[in-house]
């Protein structure tokens, strides 16, 4: 990763320097829309009680450097992983497989595959399934070949709730603003043009996305107007990520009617059409005598098990699954995101037999190829043979400092890693265990940069992933795609001490590529 633009980030800094690009930085995000609600640590309720106040997003200082290689590599092969993903939810032979290997300790998993199986009975009356993808990467440096390579290795597949979209474009636009305004005035200059950004179009890559299923949906048989539909957390901090989306789509023409609505109200401000469509209505809460036909519902929540506190929260899900909405994701696509398929489709190909990989894309296949380079070693927690091998290198207290523990789980904060490993199976059941996968390290090169976390300042080694996001629109019963496409990127850093990345969650911070 070695360039002159990589060794200057960042450069050494006054205190004068950093204090007035801190004060940029702040300036800008706030005036852009670069922020998220604060934290009860920083800001308690009692001393905002009406929510009026919000926050820089953590963020970086400089881009960090990515290697373009990488970069380019994850961009190139999004789509067929937008593809991939597609047929998997297509194939419920192999998600039951999927799902009947993990139920022993996964409640949350098997209530997502009742919901499929009740719907299945009734009959689904919506074929288009809407997905909006996020393939996570970082940085591996091959040493096994001369010289050295770097590759993007994939640390998760995210189906459902891919988020950051709205702030990582503007986290880009940032790093340009700076690289022109004030990097050119430090001591240790970096010259305007010195910096190679890449144009990120994640808000609109998304946003299109949701317009082409909106399209997609014909207009209404009952008479009333179509509508898209975001379903979110109540209490989302990160609601200014997810409004960039709702003010790109609103820049279409003609308007295309968009409302937000809490998952915990599903079953208050929508119902299901009394037709053989089930077609999903929803009365405006603030004029209840409007009604809309949901065209698209796109889930920011109903990702963990937190969002379904009680039966009233499956029985929400379970009417916007059977209804004829578009969903993004329905529930085959958000179970086809879990990390056991991620394990089984990066599972080598047997000397003899296809891949499981290959069940989906020609194992000899240009595209197959591109697929295995980004693919890294994961191991079942099962009683496998391979299984069983996992099993003792993550109850090693040595070896299992090579890898991390996760579970089927979307966001942050839920794996487990290295030396904690062997403890936390010992406080599991055993006939839990294969609900987990186990997956090697990738450790990146070294990285720096300073991070505004919360007003204050972070400087020292990073870690950073990088995040593709894919848009595909695909029949479920006849696998035709009628929208697939790369839709911008994330780069996501955390401190080089940190295990967990997210954002939300508090432990990572937005940042944009500068390639080297």
């Amino acid at each position: 990763m070695a360039s002159a633009s990589a060794a200057s980030i960042p450069p050494p800094l006054t205190d004068a320097e950093r204090d007035a690009l801190v004060q940029a930085v702040k300036d800008w995000s706030i005036g852009n829309g670069l922020a998220v609600r604060p934290p009860a640590a920083v800001i308690s309720s009692d001393t905002d009680p009406t929510g009026i106040t919000a926050i820089n997003a953590p963020v970086t200082l400089f881009p960090s450097p990515f290697p373009r290689v990488c970069f380019e590599q994850a961009k190139a092969v999004q789509k067929t992983y937008n593809e991939l993903y597609a047929s998997v939810s297509r194939d419920e032979e192999f998600l039951a497989d999927i799902i009947n290997q993990v139920k022993d300790g996964d409640d949350f998993v098997q209530n997502m595959w009742q919901i499929h199986l009740r719907v299945k009975q009734e009959g689904y009356t919506q074929p288009l399934s809407l997905g909006l993808f996020r393939s996570d990467y970082m940085v591996h440096r091959d040493s096994s070949v001369s010289p050295p390579s770097l590759q993007a290795k994939q640390v998760e597949f995210n189906t459902i709730a891919s988020s950051f979209g709205g702030l990582s474009y503007y986290t880009s636009l940032l790093h340009k603003y700076l690289a022109i305004t004030e990097y050119p005035l430090f001591e240790r200059k970096i010259s305007p043009g010195a910096l190679d950004l890449p144009d990120n179009k994640s808000i609109q890559g998304l946003a299109a996305g949701i317009e082409a299923a909106y399209n997609a949906y014909p207009d209404s048989e009952l008479g009333h107007s179509k509508c898209v539909i975001f379903v979110v957390q109540g209490d989302e901090r990160n609601v200014f990520d997810q409004r960039h989306l709702e003010y790109q789509i609103a820049k279409s023409s003609p308007t295309i009617p968009l409302f937000r609505m809490s998952f915990a109200d599903t079953l208050n401000h929508t119902s299901i059409a009394n037709t053989p469509k089930r077609q999903l209505l929803y009365r405006l809460p603030r004029n209840p005598s409007k009604i809309f036909e949901v065209a698209v519902v796109y889930m920011r929540a109903g990702y963990g098990p937190g969002d379904y506190p009680d039966q009233r929260a499956w029985d929400a899900r379970y009417q916007l699954e059977r209804s004829a909405a578009i969903k993004c994701p329905t529930v085959l696509t958000q179970l086809a995101g879990t990390k056991k398929v991620q394990q089984v489709l990066a599972t080598p190909r047997p000397s003899s037999t296809p891949s499981m990989l290959g069940r989906f894309i020609d194992d000899d296949s240009p595209s197959a190829a591109e697929l295995w380079k980004t693919f890294t070693n994961i191991y079942p927690m099962d009683t496998s043979e391979a299984g069983l091998e996992a099993r003792k290198k993550a109850l090693d207290p040595e070896l299992c400092k090579a890898y991390v523990l996760k579970p089927q789980r979307e966001g942050g904060g839920n794996n487990t890693y290295r030396a904690a490993i062997p403890e936390f199976l010992k406080s599991v059941p055993e006939t839990h265990w294969g609900s987990f996968i186990l997956m090697e390290l990738i450790t990146p090169p070294p990285v720096s940069n300073l991070i505004l976390r919360n007003g204050k300042i972070e400087q020292g080694g990073v870690i950073c992933e990088l995040g593709i996001y894919g848009t595909c629109l695909w029949n479920q019963s006849s696998g035709e795609l009628l929208h697939n496409e790369e839709a911008g990127y994330l780069l996501r850093t955390k401190g080089d001490q940190s295990e967990e990345g997210g954002v939300a969650a508090g432990f990572g911070c937005m940042d944009s590529c500068a390639l080297v």
